[in-house]
């Protein structure tokens, strides 16, 4: 039952949410309000707790050098996977899409709905960086942003709502005096996405014929008497299943 395949699903659902806020940018300025430097937040992959580590622990480049991570910084990841009963459809739907020279379909069946709970973490030292991403944020979700992108040939455009559910900022100033400042905004998302299964192929059906005659015996009966007829049906197909491929029926009607 189990075979082989991969449409990239999930994948193109993380880069797409990924690129949603890939030029997001802060500026600094002077106190005479002339803008002093504009920094491009960079933006990566992984779980929040690895960035709090290694915001919190210097990182050595050599034997004498010790950096820490640059911020202001953001990062996003998976943070579950669950089906969705309610935009569940018809399982032997069918989505077809037909080849160029008309001589081939591919399809695959029903898509299974899941949602997908997605994490964005905007680390800043200061609360001016961190407003300013969070301003950049929020007022494209109300509270869903839709995002189109191309799973296969066949579904070639998927709309998938992303809903902002929560933003939470936690500011983390307790410590030792060396201790640097650290500002977390979490925002919390959900996908409304699907799962597709395997593309099949199969040939298209390119000729059909059917006769359709009658017994003679039917002309031997007066108008207004009792009708004998007797039709027979025979017809052929070729092209998807194969050629010369016969049906027979024989009906009766009184």
């Amino acid at each position: 039952m189990f075979t082989q395949f991969y449409n990239e699903s999930i994948r193109k659902l993380i880069i797409g949410f990924g690129s949603l806020f890939n030029d997001i940018n802060v500026e600094r300025r002077n106190t005479d309000g002339t803008l002093k430097e504009t920094i491009r937040v960079p933006l990566s992959y992984g779980p929040k707790e690895k960035f709090i580590r290694r915001i919190q622990e210097s990182s050595s480049i050599s034997d004498h050098s010790k950096v820490q991570i640059t911020l202001p910084r953001l990062g996003f990841d998976i943070t579950g996977i669950q089906y969705d009963p309610t935009r569940k459809t018809n399982k032997l739907r069918k989505t077809k899409a037909v080849s160029q020279d008309g001589l081939a379909q591919s399809y695959n069946y029903a898509e299974v709905p899941y949602i997908i709970s997605l994490g964005l973490y905007a680390f800043s030292r200061n609360q001016n960086d961190n407003l300013q991403m969070v301003e950049q944020i929020l007022p494209y979700f109300t509270p869903e942003f839709i995002v189109s992108m191309k799973v296969n040939d066949i579904n070639n455009k998927v709309d998938v709502p992303i809903v902002l559910g929560s933003v939470n900022t936690v500011e983390e100033y307790e410590g030792a005096f060396d201790t640097r400042r650290n500002l977390t905004s979490t925002f919390e998302f959900t996908a409304k996405t699907y799962i597709y299964g395997p593309v099949k192929s199969s040939k298209m059906i390119l000729q059909s014929e059917i006769d359709i005659f009658g017994s003679e015996e039917k002309w031997d009966y007066p108008v207004d008497g009792v009708h004998d007829l007797r039709i027979g049906i025979t017809g052929g197909f070729s092209g998807g299943t194969g050629s010369d491929n016969q049906i027979y029926g024989d009906y009766y009607y009184e």
